[in-house]
């Protein structure tokens, strides 16, 4: 069953504690940030071939049937979708990379979806606008400015490699910002609002960046 977005009864404390140790301790730091996006691999990064699963400990099971994402805040129209909906709205193909703070990289990802910039034109954002809130089934909440969701390699996806994206990864549908650290793509994601001032997400408030960019080495605060 899905949970309420605000329940974290599941969520492993000590796994919590574990990460937020690795931001004060700035674990993984390398000191050699790649402005200019050189290379592929971000510094301090190793490529693997697997999809490693990291969570808060808890993964909602969110039946297809249940799943519901509402997008509000600073809109001229806000709105929400079932699944069925959602994937009655145009459909894209992207293909891209995707970088962990925990120091893996997956290249070459096959998602399907919805484009961000698609949703963005479906509610008008108000001019005061400029700050995104991700807030996921699990209660996890993660921010971005609104430019970099409406970055054209942004989407909501619910498929990855031709298969629908499974429960542990986030299904039925996740975000995928692929040029930033993947804790900004939010798992599960269930509602979208559109703030005027930021408001740090979970991680973001517990050492950790409010950024987010791999080749900035913006791994934590």
């Amino acid at each position: 069953m899905a949970g309420d977005p605000s329940d974290f009864r599941e969520i492993n404390d000590k796994l919590v504690r574990s990460k937020a140790q690795w931001a004060a301790d700035k674990r993984l730091i390398t000191g050699r940030p790649d402005l200019g996006h050189v290379n592929r691999l971000p510094p301090g990064q190793k490529e693997v071939k697997t999809w490693p699963v990291l969570d808060l400990g808890a993964q909602p099971d969110v039946a297809p049937e249940r799943w519901r994402l509402r997008i509000g805040g600073l809109v001229e129209n806000p709105l929400h979708w079932t699944l069925q909906e959602f994937m009655a709205l145009p459909q894209l193909d992207f293909i891209s990379d995707i970088h962990c703070v925990t120091q893996w990289s997956r290249f070459d990802n096959h998602w399907r979806g919805v484009s961000a910039r698609t949703l963005l034109e479906l509610v008008k954002p108000k001019p005061e606008a400029a700050h995104v809130i991700f807030t996921a089934y699990d209660g996890y909440t993660t921010n971005v400015k609104l430019q970099v969701f409406a970055d054209d390699n942004v989407l909501l996806a619910h498929s990855w490699e031709g298969k629908p994206i499974s429960r542990e990864h986030g299904g039925p549908v996740r975000v995928v910002i692929p040029d930033w650290y993947l804790w900004k793509s939010a798992k599960w994601v269930t509602r979208i609002e559109l703030v005027a001032a930021d408001q740090p997400g979970f991680w973001e408030t517990r050492g950790y960046h409010n950024e987010g960019d791999p080749w900035n080495e913006e791994r934590y605060s």
